[in-house]
Protein backbone atom coordinates (compact mmCIF):
# COMPACT_ATOMS: atom_id res chain seq x y z
CA UNK A 1 0.00 0.00 0.00
CA UNK A 2 1.45 3.36 -1.05
CA UNK A 3 2.02 6.06 1.55
CA UNK A 4 -0.14 9.10 0.93
CA UNK A 5 1.55 12.43 0.25
CA UNK A 6 0.08 15.48 1.98
CA UNK A 7 0.56 19.09 0.95
CA UNK A 8 0.46 21.68 3.72
CA UNK A 9 0.28 25.32 2.66
CA UNK A 10 2.11 27.79 4.90
CA UNK A 11 1.26 31.47 5.19
CA UNK A 12 1.91 34.19 7.73
CA UNK A 13 1.72 37.91 8.32
CA UNK A 14 -1.07 38.70 5.88
CA UNK A 15 -2.09 41.75 7.93
CA UNK A 16 -5.51 41.73 6.30
CA UNK A 17 -4.24 41.31 2.72
CA UNK A 18 -4.72 37.93 1.06
CA UNK A 19 -3.26 38.30 -2.41
CA UNK A 20 -4.57 36.22 -5.32
CA UNK A 21 -0.98 35.05 -5.91
CA UNK A 22 -0.96 33.60 -2.38
CA UNK A 23 -4.24 31.74 -2.83
CA UNK A 24 -3.01 30.42 -6.17
CA UNK A 25 0.21 29.15 -4.56
CA UNK A 26 -1.77 27.46 -1.77
CA UNK A 27 -4.29 25.83 -4.13
CA UNK A 28 -4.19 22.05 -3.91
CA UNK A 29 -3.19 22.04 -0.25
CA UNK A 30 -4.66 19.37 2.01
CA UNK A 31 -4.20 21.69 5.02
CA UNK A 32 -3.21 25.32 5.49
CA UNK A 33 -1.31 26.78 8.42
CA UNK A 34 -1.51 30.52 9.11
CA UNK A 35 1.25 31.52 11.53
CA UNK A 36 -0.38 34.70 12.81
CA UNK A 37 -0.82 38.41 12.17
CA UNK A 38 -3.86 37.50 10.13
CA UNK A 39 -5.37 40.98 10.24
CA UNK A 40 -8.97 40.19 9.24
CA UNK A 41 -11.34 37.24 9.66
CA UNK A 42 -11.99 37.25 5.91
CA UNK A 43 -8.43 36.01 5.37
CA UNK A 44 -9.19 32.80 7.26
CA UNK A 45 -12.57 32.45 5.55
CA UNK A 46 -10.93 32.68 2.11
CA UNK A 47 -8.20 30.20 3.07
CA UNK A 48 -10.81 27.77 4.41
CA UNK A 49 -12.30 27.63 0.91
CA UNK A 50 -9.03 25.99 -0.18
CA UNK A 51 -8.41 23.59 2.73
CA UNK A 52 -8.90 23.22 6.50
CA UNK A 53 -7.00 25.98 8.31
CA UNK A 54 -4.95 25.86 11.51
CA UNK A 55 -4.20 29.41 12.64
CA UNK A 56 -2.57 31.09 15.61
CA UNK A 57 -2.93 34.60 16.96
CA UNK A 58 -0.13 37.01 16.13
CA UNK A 59 0.95 40.04 18.12
CA UNK A 60 -1.24 42.23 15.86
CA UNK A 61 -4.31 40.00 16.23
CA UNK A 62 -5.37 41.45 19.59
CA UNK A 63 -8.87 42.37 18.45
CA UNK A 64 -12.27 40.85 19.36
CA UNK A 65 -12.69 38.74 16.19
CA UNK A 66 -9.38 36.95 16.95
CA UNK A 67 -10.16 36.14 20.60
CA UNK A 68 -10.89 32.49 19.73
CA UNK A 69 -7.40 31.99 18.27
CA UNK A 70 -4.77 30.41 20.48
CA UNK A 71 -1.12 31.45 20.77
CA UNK A 72 0.00 27.96 19.71
CA UNK A 73 -1.53 25.05 17.85
CA UNK A 74 -0.52 21.49 17.01
CA UNK A 75 -1.40 19.79 13.75
CA UNK A 76 -0.75 16.13 13.00
CA UNK A 77 -0.39 15.33 9.30
CA UNK A 78 0.23 11.68 8.54
CA UNK A 79 3.07 10.67 10.86
CA UNK A 80 4.29 14.25 11.39
CA UNK A 81 3.50 16.52 14.35
CA UNK A 82 3.68 20.24 13.58
CA UNK A 83 3.88 22.97 16.22
CA UNK A 84 2.62 26.42 15.18
CA UNK A 85 3.51 29.69 16.91
CA UNK A 86 3.67 33.25 15.65
CA UNK A 87 7.04 34.30 17.09
CA UNK A 88 9.64 31.54 17.43
CA UNK A 89 11.36 33.63 20.12
CA UNK A 90 8.33 32.87 22.32
CA UNK A 91 8.62 29.09 21.85
CA UNK A 92 7.26 27.62 25.07
CA UNK A 93 8.23 23.98 24.57
CA UNK A 94 11.37 22.10 23.64
CA UNK A 95 10.22 20.68 20.29
CA UNK A 96 12.91 18.00 19.93
CA UNK A 97 11.35 14.59 20.49
CA UNK A 98 7.81 16.00 20.46
CA UNK A 99 7.50 17.65 17.05
CA UNK A 100 9.12 17.18 13.68
CA UNK A 101 8.28 20.68 12.41
CA UNK A 102 7.90 24.16 13.93
CA UNK A 103 6.12 26.79 11.84
CA UNK A 104 6.51 30.45 12.87
CA UNK A 105 6.12 33.83 11.24
CA UNK A 106 6.54 37.31 12.76
CA UNK A 107 9.89 38.34 11.24
CA UNK A 108 8.51 38.56 7.67
CA UNK A 109 11.74 36.81 6.58
CA UNK A 110 11.22 33.51 4.80
CA UNK A 111 13.59 30.79 5.89
CA UNK A 112 14.07 27.22 6.93
CA UNK A 113 16.58 25.22 8.91
CA UNK A 114 17.01 22.20 11.13
CA UNK A 115 17.77 22.43 14.85
CA UNK A 116 17.97 19.32 17.06
CA UNK A 117 16.35 17.24 14.27
CA UNK A 118 13.36 19.61 14.09
CA UNK A 119 12.60 21.44 10.85
CA UNK A 120 11.87 25.13 11.46
CA UNK A 121 10.06 27.00 8.68
CA UNK A 122 9.07 30.65 8.42
CA UNK A 123 6.97 31.19 5.28
CA UNK A 124 7.71 34.92 5.41
CA UNK A 125 5.03 37.53 4.85
CA UNK A 126 2.26 37.21 2.29
CA UNK A 127 0.71 40.58 3.17
CA UNK A 128 1.91 44.13 2.57
CA UNK A 129 5.57 44.29 1.61
CA UNK A 130 7.87 45.23 4.48
CA UNK A 131 11.18 46.86 3.72
CA UNK A 132 12.77 44.99 0.80
CA UNK A 133 11.74 41.53 2.02
CA UNK A 134 10.07 39.21 -0.49
CA UNK A 135 6.35 38.49 -0.38
CA UNK A 136 6.17 34.74 0.13
CA UNK A 137 4.36 31.62 1.28
CA UNK A 138 5.58 28.09 1.87
CA UNK A 139 4.64 24.48 1.42
CA UNK A 140 5.38 21.23 3.18
CA UNK A 141 5.19 17.90 1.40
CA UNK A 142 4.77 15.06 3.86
CA UNK A 143 4.99 11.39 2.95
CA UNK A 144 5.08 9.11 5.98
CA UNK A 145 7.75 10.63 8.21
CA UNK A 146 9.55 12.33 5.29
CA UNK A 147 9.17 16.10 5.16
CA UNK A 148 10.16 18.46 2.36
CA UNK A 149 9.81 22.23 2.74
CA UNK A 150 9.60 24.76 -0.06
CA UNK A 151 9.51 28.56 0.12
CA UNK A 152 7.69 30.33 -2.70
CA UNK A 153 8.37 33.96 -3.57
CA UNK A 154 5.22 35.53 -4.99
CA UNK A 155 5.36 37.71 -8.09
CA UNK A 156 3.61 40.86 -6.88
Amino acid sequence: MATREYRVGLISDTHGLLRPQATAALAGSDFIIHAGDIGAPEVLEQLARIAPVTAVRGNNDQVPWAAHLRDTEVLRVGAVDIYVIHDVAELDVEPAGLFQVVIAGHSHKPGQGVCDAVLHVNPGSAGPRRFKLPVSVGRLRIRGAAIEAELITLDV
